[in-house]
């Protein structure tokens, strides 16, 4: 017999089953201090929230539509889509045999070494914060495009950051008072971006004039002045092969099913199921939406001049305007919620990198509240920071380009380093000594082997198109890290930093495992 589950938690998580999943970390030498609220489709709807096609689908498309034209969609996307695809199944077969917080630094260090942990964390870190960034201000240039004429608005750098303090802060707040809440808001953001996803491919097919379906697949070099100067001018394949950037850019986040893992319920099955399914739906969900939008543009030559205006451009022009405005408010509702995930995924990727030591303050930024069950140092250190960044690189300019933008041009390249490091250290170690059993949800040695070498691959075309112009400072920043990181790593982390527990290790924390968890109110 079972006593009943703590409020907020179904019936059907038993004591024998939050036993195992402690037992499961208690494995690895770390303490339950984050408190399990989230279900198997909570888990999905977290990454399927940050991808969120509504934000990056949306504020990006002009990668597409003033590159290669239509084909860029009917062609691009489902390429680009494969691409991540690659890296969610490795990802979720790795996830499944360590569920913790913070997977990506865990899984380098246990599969690797301490090195190749630390690099994949600060990889991710980096990543993750500068995501965080910039997702919120894809909100603020949404909001500003949608409702901003209506307000009087002006788009200065203080009314920018303003906005960024206020929103950023809010998603902190609800991080704060507990995954409860979060889990509740991700899995209401979840059906939002569905069912919004849906009636926005209704409403596109129902506005457009015809349904040209052979401009899905026709290609069209608007690199240059045609497109609004989106992409230097280039060759046709060039201006196909820089439109992967947009599916390539907005299916990522779905390591946020990992960095969840402590807070999951049955994690070593649901974490790698919800970051396959996230990525699975959104490329299908991303799809039917950006085709229908495609159908629905007047003209394309048009629609490329437009730039990165092209989505209000073609709302304003074909969609009636209260229903434009309605549809306008569901989408920013889902943006607010996408970086309210990713300050979730971002606050336990701090905290799990800091309970092992490989931070400033690590003391500070591992400790979790015994009320709200949330490293609440962790979240509010993330929030800031990302504002703290896109203040700071937007008050410097080189040339003619801010170094937000620069910055940012890195941001996907590092998270995808983060995510093909422990995928490489994976392959290396799978059925040996570092990685003797594998999880529940496994798809097989070859299966594996075949997403970990794809992965690697897509890495590298990740990186060729990642550096070129107009981010090939890219290049130069990414260089510069990986010279800084092994410096740092030689002069001072090599001695310093242990990374996390690994065989004696882990039995001389259990004393520690249980002091930590009678402090939260966690039983066993």
């Amino acid at each position: 017999m079972t006593s009943p589950a703590p409020t907020g938690v179904p019936a059907t998580y038993t004591d024998d089953q939050k036993h195992a999943d402690m037992q499961v970390l208690h494995s690895m030498g770390y303490a339950q201090e984050l408190e399990r609220r989230m279900s198997r489709f909570s888990n999905f709807a977290i990454s399927f929230s940050i991808i969120c096609i509504l934000s990056g689908g949306i504020n990006s498309l002009a990668q597409a539509t003033s590159g290669a034209g239509g084909a860029a969609i009917g062609i691009g996307w489902p390429l680009g889509c494969a691409v991540s695809a690659v890296f969610a199944i490795a990802m979720a077969q790795i996830a499944s045999a360590y569920p913790t917080a913070g997977g990506l630094y865990h899984w380098g260090s246990i599969l690797g070494n301490r090195f190749v942990g630390w690099l994949t964390a600060w990889f991710n870190l980096l990543g993750l914060v500068t995501v965080l960034g910039a997702i919120n201000v894809g909100t603020y240039y949404f909001f500003y495009g949608a409702f901003g004429p209506a307000l009087g608005m002006s788009d200065t750098i203080g009314t920018r950051i303003g906005f960024l303090v206020v929103i950023t802060a809010l998603q902190a707040v609800i991080n704060h008072v507990g995954i409860g809440l979060t889990a509740k808001l991700t899995d209401f953001s979840g059906s939002l971006i569905l069912v919004t996803s849906v009636v926005l491919a209704l409403t596109f097919l129902a506005c457009a004039p015809s349904w040209d379906v052979a401009r899905l697949f026709t290609f069209h070099n608007y690199s240059g002045a045609a497109g609004g100067n989106v992409w230097p001018e280039m060759s046709t394949g060039w201006a196909f092969l820089l439109g992967l950037l947009l599916p390539i850019y907005t299916i990522t986040g779905y390591d946020a099913s990992a960095h969840t893992s402590e807070e999951t319920r049955d994690a070593a099955s649901a974490v790698p199921k919800g970051m396959v399914s996230s990525v699975l739906w959104s490329s299908i969900a991303g799809y039917i939406v950006l085709c229908s939008f495609v159908l629905m543009i007047p003209d394309m030559d048009a629609a490329a001049a437009q730039g990165w205006n092209v989505f209000f451009w073609a709302m304003d022009t074909q969609v009636p305007a209260l229903w434009r405005d309605i549809l306008y408010a569901a989408i920013f509702v889902a943006q607010f919620l996408c970086g309210m995930a990713t300050v979730t995924s971002v606050s336990r990727m701090i905290f799990a990198f800091s309970r092992d030591g490989g931070l400033p303050a690590s003391k500070t930024l591992a400790a979790v509240h015994p009320r709200f069950r949330t490293p609440v140092p962790a979240i509010w250190t993330g929030a800031v920071l990302s504002v703290l960044f896109v203040w700071g690189t937007s008050l410097v300019s080189f040339g003619e380009t801010s170094a937000y933008a620069i910055v940012v041009s890195c941001t996907v390249i590092f998270l995808f380093f983060s995510f093909a490091i422990p995928i490489v250290a994976g392959l290396l170690a799978y059925g040996g000594a570092k990685w003797p059993k594998m999880g529940p949800w496994n798809i097989g040695r070859g299966p594996f082997m075949l997403a970990g070498i794809l992965s690697i691959l897509a890495m590298v075309l990740i990186f060729v198109l990642g550096v070129q112009p107009p981010n090939d400072n890219a290049l130069y920043i990414t260089l510069g890290f990986l010279v800084v990181s092994g410096l740092v790593w030689v002069l001072f982390e090599r001695r310093r930093f242990m990374g996390p527990p690994i065989g004696a290790e882990i039995a001389k924390r259990q004393a520690a495992i249980r002091a930590a968890e009678s402090a939260v109110g966690e039983t066993r």
